[in-house]
Formats: structure tokens, sequence, C-alpha cells
């Protein structure tokens, strides 16, 4: 829809003024980045079991691939960055429980979260190897899905335009 020469009388705007309806949606966004911290921490909490449950099982050399140190290092920094997306998420959700004024520290746990994601699942691709790709393993549904949450509801770039403008510059 197009609306060219549109009145709109002025107790019908929304926000009150021209323009206002965007601080109203910039609220609505804080709150949907922080749970997005909680979706990106869930999706990569599940990439991690299924990579466990699959180094586990999947024998390589005689031995399951979770006994090489390549493996073993991958998900250890996968357990690592889960936990700090973990505790990154919890405390902002506590500070906008507090304060609905936290702008800044939800544009930090969305953008973190989100690559984080990335990283993680990158990692959980390379442990199930080309299994991984294929439709009939979940990791790939992740992969796929999680590739979003750095589009959507702000994209990774917005995210760093926001924490820029909150800190001052």
């Amino acid at each position: 829809m197009v609306f060219e020469d549109c009145r709109i009388p002025a107790e019908n705007i929304i926000g009150g003024k021209e323009g206002g309806g965007f601080a109203i949606l910039e609220d609505t966004l804080t709150s949907g980045r922080v749970s997005y911290g909680a979706r990106c921490t869930g999706t990569a909490q599940a990439a991690y079991d299924l990579s466990v449950k699959y180094a586990k099982e999947r024998i390589q050399f005689g031995k399951p691939i979770a006994s090489f140190q390549g493996t073993k290092f991958k998900l250890a920094d996968m357990a690592a960055n889960i936990e700090a997306m973990r505790h990154l998420t919890y405390s902002v959700a506590e500070l906008f429980m507090q304060t609905k004024k936290i702008r800044k520290q939800a544009a930090m746990v969305k953008l973190f979260a989100a690559e984080m994601l990335q990283k993680i699942l990158s990692d959980s691709m390379q442990i199930h190897g080309g299994y991984g790709y294929m439709m009939e393993y979940p990791i790939r549904r992740f992969w796929r899905d999680g590739r979003l949450f750095t589009i959507t509801e702000g994209t990774s770039e917005i995210q760093r335009l926001v924490i820029a403008r909150e800190e001052g510059y």
C-alpha cells in the first residue's frame, strides 16, 4: 500500500506525533531482541547436544570421533560459548524486568547470541561432516534456520549501529 497526500487526524497518529510510532516499535524490538538471545541459546544447545551424541557414536579409525583432540576442542568451545550466551541472556532479561531502558544491552545480547550461534552451528556441521548437510539430519535444519537470527529482528549490522548510537559514537 502506498499513501500519498493522505491526511491523518492528530488523534489517530500513533505515538501522538509524526514519527512517534517508531519509539513504540523500538520498545517492542527491545523485548524481542532479548528473546532472540534465548532462542539462539536454545538452538545452540540443541546443536551441541546432537553434536556430542553424534561424536560419541561416529567411529573413525576404530575410535569415536569424540576422542580426537580436534573434535574435543570444538565441543569444548561450543560448551563455553553456550554458557556465555546463556549468562548474557539471563543477565539482560533480568535487567529488562527491572527497567525497560535496555536498548543497548538488548542489541548486544541479540548480536552476540546470533553471531555466536553461527560459529556453533558451523562447528556442529564440521563434526557431523557430510551427514550434517543431508536433509535427514536435524543439524542441517538448525544450520539453515539459525542463519535467520542474524537477519530478522534487526540484522547484526543494525545491532552494531544501535550499540554505537547508544554508546555515543
